[in-house]
């Protein structure tokens, strides 16, 4: 009876879910590892494994988006979705605004951006943002967050911080520590003794209007400031939901370093299915 109840359950949840298709970005230049997407891990490209894990979420429809001809014919053996994208897109997000126009989709569809170098996501996360985003009717974009117990982490300007309100829509993003504990960090604490920072997890749901917006919108000074694009919907009067992550995101892949380390703990997860 117990079975049936939780199989009950689990099919309510799926029922639930909102439609929204799930996009994995995966452009071949990058500064640090030049053809990122087609480096192998357990030997398979890196982007099938990204593609894989949005294929196990819930989303309707999962497409690589890519810039290069070899990402295309790397994928076409696994059945991928591919559309070709422009090169010179500024941001991910205009590429995804390229894809929204190339497949005709209407403004209020839901497009989950699936960073093309997180080989390890876990499906839960696409889908709680994609839910997070269905749940807010006024919200143009959901995003996540996770909280930082670590106060390197905090004061680590490539570890990006949110403050949010209490309707979990997001207040600022910033490279700094914010909130700035005015009592305590005046010299340097050693340790973090509340959760009340977040860090920003970059995956993103999007309203398909919103995309096609954005492109229109100029860089903003924040933005430019900060380098962070999630802060020109900010200043544009969007409304940003970012909820608290449902399970761990282990860190994607920007480094040689990175690489070798998501190699070891995919071989290590192989052995154990084995």
């Amino acid at each position: 009876m117990a079975g049936s109840q939780a199989t009950a359950s689990a099919a309510e949840d799926i029922a639930s879910m909102p439609e929204f298709i799930a996009v994995v970005p995966a452009r071949f230049g990058s500064s640090r590892l030049p053809g990122k997407p087609l480096l192998e891990i357990a030997g398979e490209p890196m982007v099938v494994h990204v593609w894989r894990r949005a294929c196990q979420s819930q989303a309707n429809r999962v497409v690589v988006a890519t810039d290069d001809t070899r990402i295309r014919e790397a994928l076409l053996p696994y059945g991928a979705e591919v559309v070709m994208t422009a090169a010179e897109h500024p941001s991910g997000t205009d590429r995804l605004a390229e894809v929204a126009d190339t497949l005709a989709l209407g403004d209020d569809a839901l497009v989950v951006n699936v960073q093309g170098d997180e080989p390890l996501i876990p499906p839960a996360l696409i889908n709680q943002v994609a839910q997070r985003l269905a749940d807010d009717p006024e919200a143009s974009i959901a995003t996540l967050a996770e909280s930082i117990t670590d106060i390197e982490a905090l004061f680590n300007p490539n570890v990006v911080k949110v403050v949010r309100s209490l309707q979990g829509r997001a207040l600022y993003f910033s490279r700094a520590p914010i909130p700035w504990d005015r009592e305590h960090f005046a010299s340097r604490p050693e340790l973090l003794e509340t959760d009340a920072w977040l860090r920003h997890i970059g995956i993103y749901a999007y309203r398909a209007g919103f995309l096609k917006d954005y492109r229109d919108y100029p860089p903003a000074m924040l933005e430019q400031l900060e380098q962070l694009e999630q802060l020109r919907a900010l200043q544009q009067g969007h409304v940003i939901q970012v909820a608290l992550a449902c399970a761990v995101n282990p860190p994607g892949v920007d480094t040689a370093e990175d690489l070798e380390r998501v190699r070891q703990l995919i071989s290590a997860d192989d052995q154990e299915e084995k």
